[in-house]
């Protein structure tokens, strides 16, 4: 397969509903979507990107700039025939955590392509040693007002899904009253998870302790920022309160991930594959924490389009180990998508393979148009 061309795709994706968490409060995001064109336009690849500048320091423009320069590299594969020749290309590219978003999008889009070239699913191009045929997603709680987090609970119930990942912020009363909205609608039948997102020092994380004893939370998804030393001192407590600790946003790369399994003060993963540079980073992470008998969690960027949802349910189904699973909010969170279905779960937050081409979607042109403010073609032949 012949690559001719390859197209940038800056976009706005808006919510249905505001999504608040500790470091923004959000009514769409920019990500970025690649479009890879071959065979004189016959195949379209589509893969998608996150940047966030709180999780590896990239923004639209530092990723799609990122892109342009990958793309000028000897190991780019214009001819592309074999999924080795993508694990080869990354493998040359990625390099720390700086550029995780526009490795995923790029890699993610010469995957669908290929895919597609090829008439299968991205799936058959990885390891089925921990395959698994459906898996269950949990429900993610913004941060928001009694009135708003009961709203949501009510939808939550609905879907019979009691696995929670509960957003709480700054403010021990505003975090006291939500955990208690949630505990009283879910009637404390709950496995509840609370992420942070770095708004706590020491003393507010210390204040937190009873409440999360009192409303049995199994996990504290990065409570601190990455490189707070406090994080020793809390990290026993939470041991010896039974309560595990997550690292997301200290952990984007190769080494970051090994940093933490050494020093040993978070117990739990959460492997997320924008964050992380793709599929083959993710899963070189993955396999380092299966090695050293560290938990992980598969989850994904706060506003996904259903590309990146489709890529992260072939992760999600590719770990059947995880302990949870997040992805495929489509439906629940998107005013508008590029995909011409969305990629959602169903009751219990079930969800299986796709099981079509590529990553298993097809984007919708004028969806596309519709959400894109900025365009780049860069055409192989020039390179």
């Amino acid at each position: 397969m012949q690559i001719d061309k390859v197209v940038i795709h800056q976009v706005k994706l808006p919510f249905s509903f505001d999504f608040s968490h500790s470091l923004r409060k959000r009514s769409y995001v920019n990500n970025i979507i690649v479009e890879i064109i071959a065979q004189q336009g016959e195949i379209l690849g589509f893969g998608e990107g996150a940047p966030r500048s709180y999780v590896t320091g990239e923004s639209p423009g530092s990723t799609s700039k990122s892109i342009r320069h990958f793309i000028q590299q000897d190991t780019f594969p214009q001819e592309l025939n074999d999924a080795s020749q993508i694990w080869y290309f990354i493998d040359d590219i990625t390099r720390g955590r700086e550029q995780n978003a526009a490795i995923c999008a790029l890699e993610t889009a010469l995957l669908d392509a290929l895919g597609k070239s090829q008439d299968r699913y991205v799936m058959d191009y990885f390891s089925k040693d921990f395959i698994a045929d459906n898996i269950h997603y949990g429900a993610a709680i913004p941060l928001d007002n009694r009135k708003k987090i009961m709203e949501m609970c009510r939808l939550i119930k609905t879907l019979k899904i009691n696995a929670l990942r509960l957003k709480l912020g700054k403010h021990l009363e505003q975090n006291k009253e939500i955990l208690d909205t949630v505990h009283s609608m879910f009637a404390g039948d709950y496995d509840l998870r609370v992420d942070i997102n770095c708004a706590w020092d020491r003393k507010l994380a210390l204040r937190h302790i009873p409440l999360l004893k009192k409303y049995r939370v199994k996990a504290i998804e990065q409570p601190m920022m990455p490189g707070n030393p406090d994080i020793a001192e809390f990290a026993g407590l939470m041991q010896n309160s039974g309560i595990i600790l997550m690292a997301d946003e200290s952990a984007c790369s190769f080494d970051d991930v090994e940093k933490i399994v050494k020093e040993s003060y978070y117990k739990m993963i959460n492997i997320r594959l924008s964050k992380c540079g793709g599929f083959r980073n993710s899963l070189k992470l993955i396999d380092y924490l299966r090695l050293n008998g560290v938990p992980f969690q598969v989850g994904c960027q706060l506003g996904e389009s259903g590309v990146l949802s489709a890529a992260g349910r072939v992760l999600c189904l590719l770990c059947r180990d995880a302990v949870y699973y997040d992805g495929s909010y489509d439906e629940f969170l998107l005013g508008e998508n590029v995909t011409s279905k969305n990629v959602s779960f169903e009751s219990k937050g079930k969800a299986g393979p796709l099981n079509s081409p590529g990553l298993g979607v097809n984007v919708n042109p004028r969806n596309l148009k519709n959400i894109c403010y900025n365009s780049t073609v860069i055409s192989t032949s020039n390179l």
